[in-house]
């Protein structure tokens, strides 16, 4: 079997259930990868695990897989959103795609008054995460959410998920996470020029926001946003 093949479906999974394929996934099943009647491929949908499957149909315009057994469980991530300023296209999707590989559960553009993020598509984010979570052998994918103005979203924010709020203008040590992983949290990361007066003391604010510094330089927003992820995780996610 060509374990290297993983494809996301939005179809049930299970043993012994057929899966049609849309035209872009025959093109590239059929068309770009070569595969025949008979190959085998990796299929997760982000609620059934993963499982193999062999081509039953093959064609230009579509085709029809068959589920043989389940190679993996599902495995849920950490309740950990990504709060994040688009920036530039190229830097947005890769916050985007490493955020799906470390264990995002969902992934939150905010428009914040110093965001540039001009040519904002969620649909192309959408299927970045996609395509991540085929990459690193994920079985969730996390929701992109439409870009929506900070202000907005801390005015209907649960109070329940905590925010690790990234302050490049505090020393605070991330070693003031203290609580479980188990409760929900958010991280949030501003843009290039970070978070505006207004909006870093609104966040200070907050009886559920904890500022941390990510240390003694200032990072550029999606290096900032991969060391954020890689803080919680080893302080409160499932690396522990």
């Amino acid at each position: 079997m060509d374990a290297k093949i993983r494809l996301y479906v939005d179809h049930p999974l299970g043993a012994g259930q057929s899966v049609p394929l849309d035209r872009a996934q025959a093109h590239y099943l059929f068309g770009v990868m070569r595969k025949t009647v008979g190959a085998q491929l990796l299929l997760f949908n982000g609620k059934d695990g993963e499982w193999r499957a062999s081509v039953a149909e093959a064609g230009k315009r579509g085709g029809t897989l068959i589920c043989e057994a389940q190679t993996k469980p599902l495995q849920m991530p950490p309740d950990l959103w990504l709060c994040f300023a688009p920036i530039k296209k190229a830097r947005t999707d890769f916050i985007v795609e490493k955020a799906t590989e470390m264990g995002a559960s969902r992934i939150v553009p905010m428009q914040t008054e110093f965001t540039n993020s001009g040519g904002f598509k969620r649909e192309r984010l959408q299927a970045h995460a996609v395509e991540a979570a085929e990459q690193c052998g994920g079985t969730y994918v996390p929701l992109v959410d439409d870009i929506a103005r900070i202000d907005r979203i801390l005015a209907g924010w649960d109070t329940s998920r905590q925010i690790m709020f990234c302050d490049e203008t505090l020393s605070v040590s991330p070693a003031a996470l203290t609580l479980s992983g188990a409760t929900p949290w958010a991280i949030f990361i501003g843009p290039e020029g970070g978070f505006s007066p207004r909006e870093r003391e609104r966040l200070r604010g907050l009886a559920h926001a904890t500022p941390v510094s990510l240390g003694p330089r200032i990072l550029r927003a999606d290096t900032a946003a991969v060391a954020a992820m890689t803080v919680w995780q080893q302080a409160l996610g499932d690396w522990t």
